[in-house]
């Protein structure tokens, strides 16, 4: 008598270890496939629910210039609008204030000054066009001359008068302007 030998594997062992691994082969970019879409999917979902909750809060902001009040509290507050009869204050933090600031008419911005004679809309539209022709530098060596020359002259009618009247005209913190 012969005697055999146990077999680890049988044929029909390694067989179905073969159907699964081309089955695991075939399924498996599928499966990949699939679960990466799953993951897509639910991060278009959060965008899509983002964007209608953005959608829903823009809604409501549009329906709350519908509000003749919302009007008017947002033209006070953003352009600064007061009512026929009130006055407006600007309280202004001394701390955040420079001391040296010259007044308006003596800066050398080409800025349109603001007056209350003219809209609000005309002054932006005058500060845009100002803004685009920008000085050259020769322009501004000029202007910075014409108002060394002016203060000179306004010094120096301010020391006449003051000669020929025997009182002092100019004032007291030798800003170089006249009376």
């Amino acid at each position: 008598m012969q005697q055999r030998t146990p077999r680890l594997f049988s044929v029909r062992t390694i067989v179905l270890g073969l159907v699964l691994v081309l089955a695991f082969i075939l399924v498996y970019p599928t499966l990949h496939t699939y679960l990466r879409q799953e993951v897509e999917l639910r991060a278009l979902r959060g965008e899509v629910a983002d964007a209608r909750q953005r959608n829903e809060d823009l809604e409501a902001e549009l329906a709350r210039w519908d509000d003749p009040a919302y009007v008017t509290a947002q033209a006070r507050e953003r352009l600064s609008y007061v009512l026929p009869g009130e006055t407006a204050y600007r309280v202004i933090d001394p701390e955040t204030v420079e001391e040296d600031v010259a007044p308006a008419d003596e800066q050398d911005t080409p800025v349109a000054a603001t007056t209350t004679a003219v809209p609000w809309y005309t002054s932006v539209w005058d500060s845009v066009e100002v803004a685009g022709a920008a000085p050259t530098n020769e322009e501004v060596a000029a202007a910075a001359k014409a108002k060394a020359a002016k203060e000179k002259a306004a010094k120096e009618k301010a020391t006449k008068e003051k000669d020929a009247t025997g009182k002092d005209t100019t004032s007291d913190d030798d800003s170089g302007a006249t009376p």
